[in-house]
Order: structure tokens, then C-alpha cells, then sequence
């Protein structure tokens, strides 16, 4: 659940590149949260 979370915000915020003048910081959000979830599963993973 978390992998598809973070791939689905990753793609957001790729597009978001695209078209970073008129999103401005959503981009930079979107990153900071799949980053976070990424490490969250990871973390959860290796204590499993």
C-alpha cells in the first residue's frame, strides 16, 4: 500500500516539474511526502 502511495505521489510530483511555474511548492511537498512514506515502509520492512 505504501509503495503504490509513494509511486502515485513520485508520478504527481514528476509532472509537477513539468509544469513547476504554475504549481509552485505543491511540487516540493509531494516530494517531501513520498520521500517520507518510502522510509516509513522501509522501516517497517526491516522490523518484520
Amino acid at each position: 500500500m505504501f509503495e503504490t502511495i509513494a509511486a502515485l505521489l513520485t508520478l504527481l510530483w514528476l509532472l509537477g516539474l513539468a509544469t513547476s511555474y504554475t504549481m509552485g511548492g505543491l511540487i516540493h511537498v509531494l516530494l517531501i511526502v513520498a520521500i517520507v512514506l518510502i522510509e516509513i515502509h522501509a522501516l517497517q520492512s526491516r522490523s518484520i
